[in-house]
């Protein structure tokens, strides 16, 4: 599915990665929205790049633009929509369908990498 670039020591002292790049967008519904443009953040739990990596979904190329920490609570319909997913209350109600037993917590802290097509 994906092809990582070859590795990139990020110029910001971020943590060591927890995942591969290839792990970034792996859902086919969100893979087809990265290829259209309608995604370019993936939030997760860990680092799974770093700004400069490139990234293939499909033979379409992307590039990390950048990592940043940020707490659930800090999403907006606007964050949602670069996840993919029309609304934050969509965004929300799929990742609790996908995490039986999570709740969402607005004080929980996760990785968002930004990307765009290469």
């Amino acid at each position: 599915m994906s092809e990582p670039s070859a590795p990139v020591r990020p110029e910001i002292d971020y943590p060591e990665k927890t995942c591969t790049i290839d792990k970034l967008v792996t859902q086919p519904k969100l893979v087809s929205a990265a290829i259209a443009g309608r995604k370019t953040q993936q939030r997760r739990n860990g680092v799974y790049a770093y700004p400069g990596e490139e990234f293939e979904l499909e033979g379409t190329r992307f590039r990390v633009t950048d990592l940043k920490r940020e707490s659930l609570g800090d999403m907006t319909d606007e964050s949602a929509r670069a996840e993919g997913f029309p609304s934050l209350d969509t965004y929300r109600d799929l990742i609790l369908r996908v995490h039986p037993g999570m709740t969402w917590n607005d004080k929980a802290r996760v990785w968002v990498h930004t990307f765009e097509q290469a």
